[in-house]
């Protein structure tokens, strides 16, 4: 029989597909959060808190525009809150989430062992489309803002007056140019960028001061304003617990800081298995990131709200979307503020770098695994083109406008937070330890409070949410349907008495019975292998080997298969194997035997009572089914020389 080879790809589809492999797995991730550096390559951990804070500390171009905008002459004080929840709340979070995921799973790894089947599955999902949220709207967040300090710059307002959307499109293109090129790891940069910017903010700040002090009666004319108000002390705290939520941005960057972990070098010591030193040196990350983020957060809100007039914090103000820009360019000039300027931008993009990256880890780690995406999304530069394409979308939904993508930002960004402090409550219960028990879910209440309160009042957020998911979901079950008979098995591994039975029924003709075990009793067997004699017309003296299969969770997609021999009743051998899938298991078992011995193994199967329909459902929700015939498919795709396929015989 002559085959006919498949046409070559064509150089597009190569290029495109370069690289291809199992993403979830680490291979062929490139980025700030691409697969772990060897041990000896890792980096210390204040260098990887940069691929942390080029998504933390850039939100200091905007950060203090929207708290502005959210609590006016609050704002010192709301952000104080809003620092008061990060040192106190989240940070703790992160720090038992690092220890609990040291490889950069994060909260939805620990939330995805507390679920099993497919309700594990769903809820997975959809964390994963409110991070998706959160990342995209990163990129498409980043780049308006960038656009609006390049627009608002002095040297050209008037040549880019109008551009604003060209120019986020094109730096939203940019980015996804230069990960199809290739993004190769980029520590120095982020490490050049983060202390570049740090410094100017320092700058900025100690100028701003610098006014404060020889201009003293700005602070007393913004104390009397916020008194007369606002009243007293009590008052202006209620009034910042209700803006609280509108503040939320200033608590992104923890899951990324989590993300980068495999990164930190740690200890010589250190294994895969128990990384100490990574997990002592991410919580100095975590913590010195929270540190220096909540310094800038308190003094940049304290100098934006005395020292900017309240108009220009509007739609079309100078200061929207910029505040510390405006600042730069007031108290240090223009030359120093388009550096600022450029800086800024240049900080704002590669956020956009770092979110990419954290998509491309993020999506093949679960999705391949569950079986829910195309053999196309565990390459780089496909996945690129599909969430560029969806961050052009979101630009344009939104008219890269920074204030109008606050609130899904902040929706994604609390709604990881708020699993994150639920998972580590749990987690802490588990391990009795009853006092963080109370504190966490002290914090997880806040945290959801403020969720809640961001989805009432900006309901765009769960709304873009809403629709990732929905679109994750259909994508991943639609995925799954087309996959379903695929050979899902990674390994197959025999016991002692597992292999001496194949070896010995290799000898003569190799027959095996697929039942599904129930009493397991003598009777049963004995009656297994008459009524297979009697449908397949097969003499007395054929020897037969039973293969039984019992179905974990049909949820997995993959994994690997161990196969244990037994004798029952002093005559009938028997292989026991688990599987998510009995035709898979059967399938896999087939192959493997036939691989191993040289021999094409021969399966006898009894037809299933009941619809195809109904037993298609069984077979996709729960791994059972129509066994028969799903084997056999299984096997077609698996292995398309028909002279070389296992025998499937029903009857």
């Amino acid at each position: 029989m002559t085959t006919t080879e498949p046409p070559a790809p064509s150089r597009l589809r190569s290029w495109m597909l370069e690289g291809l492999s199992d993403m979830g797995k680490g291979q062929g991730v490139t980025g700030p959060h691409a697969a772990p550096e060897p041990p000896h390559r890792g980096q210390a951990w204040y260098r990887v808190m940069c691929l942390t804070g080029v998504d933390y500390f850039s939100t200091l171009g905007y950060q203090p525009g929207i708290a502005a905008l959210a609590a006016g002459l609050l704002s010192p004080v709301a952000t104080v809150v809003l620092v008061v929840v990060t040192l106190a709340g989240a940070l703790p979070v992160y720090r038992w989430v690092a220890e609990e995921s040291p490889h950069g799973e994060g909260s939805i790894a620990m939330l995805e062992r507390l679920l099993t089947f497919w309700k594990g599955k769903l809820f997975v999902l959809t964390l994963l489309g409110f991070a998706a949220t959160d990342f995209l709207i990163t990129i498409t967040l980043s780049a308006a803002d960038a656009s609006t300090h390049l627009v608002e710059n002095p040297h050209l307002t008037e040549a880019l007056h109008g551009q604003r959307m060209l120019i986020t499109l094109l730096l939203v293109a940019l980015l996804g140019a230069v990960f199809l090129k290739g993004f190769l790891e980029a520590i120095g940069v982020a490490v050049a960028l983060v202390a570049t910017y740090l410094a100017l903010n320092a700058v900025v700040v100690a100028a701003g001061f610098w006014h404060v002090v020889t201009a003293g009666h700005v602070v007393t004319d913004w104390s009397h304003a916020l008194t007369a108000e606002h009243g007293n002390v009590f008052a202006m705290v209620g009034v910042s617990l209700l803006v609280f939520p509108k503040l939320a941005l200033g608590l992104s960057g923890f899951e990324t800081g989590v993300a980068v972990m495999p990164h930190v070098k740690g200890d010589a010591g250190d294994t895969e298995e128990h990384p100490a030193g990574r997990i002592r040196d991410t919580k100095k990350l975590l913590t010195t990131a929270a540190l220096i983020m909540s310094v800038f957060l308190i003094v940049t809100s304290f100098l934006t709200t005395v020292l900017i007039p309240e108009k220009e914090f509007q739609s079309g103000g100078q200061a929207n979307g910029r505040a510390l820009a405006y600042l730069a360019h007031e108290y240090l000039g223009n030359t120093f503020g388009t550096v600022y300027d450029v800086s800024t931008i240049a900080i704002l993009w590669f956020a956009g770098a770092s979110a990419m990256a954290g998509l491309l880890n993020l999506m093949p780690r679960y999705l391949p695994r569950y079986g829910m995406a195309p053999h196309w999304a565990r390459a780089v530069r496909p996945m690129v083109l599909v969430f560029t394409l969806i961050a052009f979308l979101v630009t344009w939904v939104f008219d890269a406008d920074v204030d109008a993508q606050g609130g899904a930002y902040a929706t994604g960004v609390l709604v990881l937070m708020s699993s994150a402090a639920i998972a580590v409550t749990i987690a802490a219960r588990r391990a009795g330890q009853r006092g963080w028990t109370v504190t966490f879910g002290v914090v997880s209440a806040v945290l959801l409070y403020v969720t809640v309160v961001n989805v009432i009042e900006r309901p765009d957020g769960v709304k873009i949410g809403a629709c990732f998911i929905a679109g994750i979901i259909a994508v991943s079950l639609l995925s799954r349907l087309a996959r379903a008979f695929e050979l899902r098995v990674t390994d197959v591994t025999l016991d002692p008495l597992a292999e001496r039975f194949v070896r010995d029924a290799a000898s003569r003709k190799l027959r095996f019975i697929a039942n599904e075990p129930d009493r397991r009793d003598r009777a049963e067997y004995r009656e297994k292998i008459e009524q297979i004699r009697e449908d397949n017309d097969l003499p007395a003296h054929e020897d037969f080997v039973f293969a039984e299969v019992t179905v974990t969770d049909p949820s997995e997609f993959e994994g690997r298969l161990v196969v244990r021999g037994e004798v029952l009743h002093g005559r009938y051998r028997v292989l026991t194997l688990e599987s998510s899938s009995i035709p898979n298991a059967l399938a896999a078992l087939l192959l493997h035997v036939r691989d191993t011995t040289g021999c094409t193994p021969h399966i006898y199967f009894e037809w299933t009572e009941g619809g195809p329909f109904a037993n298609f459902l069984r077979f996709f929700l729960f791994g059972q089914g129509e066994v028969a015939p799903v084997t056999r498919e299984v096997l077609r795709e698996a292995e398309p020389d028909r002279a070389r396929r296992p025998r499937v015989h029903t009857g």
